[in-house]
């Protein structure tokens, strides 16, 4: 594909760069109107706690979203409305992932790749957010002078092969904005892979337009362009989410899938067996599942550890090998992520190893 250089006018703020997007929630007293008309009753309390946490931590739910809520505290419920553990947990820290570097919006943990944030917007704002500390502060979006400063460095240091590119949501640049940013980082010679992680195709699957998808075509390969989705219940998988998918895939993009075991929404196996078949039948490959970070305002979406455990021996052997995807922490203080898996096997002094079946059936090999 051709290097065309996208439109050479100077690119303004990305604060101004923004999709027009669709009318969303973000007033409790209009929350309160939208769910009467599903037939959900906000009592004065639960209105009165909506206010006080989005004080402090915005809400936003667009009208596809609010459309899959069928009752109170159900799995769609539960990711997008605020609840007041939100203000009253003490337990956690505003950024356990020690994101803040000298670069502003890069993190360079790892040897070979990083991640550059480009937004603090998103279409919905999800309760459980890593990002919590950042998110909805629109004022503070990355400039397009903070994003050049960012490619600088990734062009200074070659050991860079793959940048992650996130926020918020890239998906709610404006398709000039993001193209400029692809442009950008496509003209250095070593980054061999970009990844775009975006709930868009989740919670606002309209803005997968065409014209986005052919911009999107233009960068598919050299580096290659992959695209992680952020599903976390089968509810989510919407024939308008599978129109999306299928769009980026006939784009030449490959999608993955990223979860996190959230308790309340998808905490145990046969959630995550009817997810990701879900995902893998629309062309989306679960990648990774996360144990919630330990993000203050959190802690009442976080279950014990075993839980990941058992969903990972809920997966394996009980539904195809692409449904199961690695189950990590992303360690506390900024240590990357750390696999966890259930005990399979043990190797002995001999050489031999102890194996455990999916159905708990023993096996020694030799």
């Amino acid at each position: 594909m051709e290097n065309t250089q996208p439109n050479n006018e100077d690119i303004p703020p990305l604060i101004s760069n923004y999709l027009h997007l669709p009318k969303a929630i973000s007033e409790p007293d209009l929350l309160k109107i939208a769910l009467e008309k599903k037939g959900i009753i906000l009592s004065q309390k639960e209105i009165e706690d909506i206010k006080k946490v989005t004080e402090k931590y915005p809400m936003r739910i667009n009208s596809h979203y609010l459309s899959l809520i069928k009752e109170k505290n159900d799995s769609i419920w539960n990711q997008c409305i605020p609840k007041i553990e939100e203000i009253e947990e003490t337990e956690g820290v505003e950024d356990p992932l020690n994101e803040e570097g000298s670069i502003p919006f890069l993190t360079h943990r790892y040897p070979d790749r990083c991640l550059l944030l480009v937004s603090n917007t998103c279409a919905m704002y999800c309760r459980f957010c890593t990002r919590k500390r950042k998110v909805g502060e629109v004022r503070k979006n990355p400039s397009i002078e903070d994003i050049r400063k960012a490619i600088k460095y990734i062009k200074e240091h070659p050991e860079i092969r793959d940048v992650i590119v996130s926020g918020g949501d890239p998906l709610l640049l404006g398709d000039k904005t993001l193209e400029k940013i692809l442009f950008e980082l496509r003209q250095i010679p070593h980054l061999e892979m970009i990844r775009i992680g975006t709930r868009v195709p989740c919670v606002m699957p309209e803005r997968i337009t065409d014209e986005l998808c052919q911009m999107l075509k233009k960068y598919k390969k050299r580096p290659i362009l992959y695209i992680n989705t952020h599903f976390e219940h089968p509810n989510e998988v919407t024939e308008q989410s599978r129109i999306a998918c299928e769009k980026l895939i006939d784009s030449g993009i490959q999608l993955g899938n990223q979860s996190i075991v959230l308790k309340g929404v998808n905490d145990d196996p046969e959630t995550f067996k009817k997810l990701n078949q879900k995902l893998l039948a629309i062309g989306v490959k679960p990648y990774y599942i996360y144990q919630p970070d330990m993000v203050k305002g959190t802690s009442h979406f976080r279950g014990p550890v075993e839980n990941g455990l058992n969903i990972i021996k809920g997966l394996r052997g009980h539904t195809s090998g692409m449904a199961v995807p690695h189950f990590v922490i992303d360690s506390p203080g900024g240590g990357g992520k750390i696999p966890v898996l259930p005990k399979y096997a043990t190797l002995n002094e001999d050489g031999t190893v102890d194996m455990i079946n999916y159905e708990g059936k023993k096996f020694r090999y030799p």
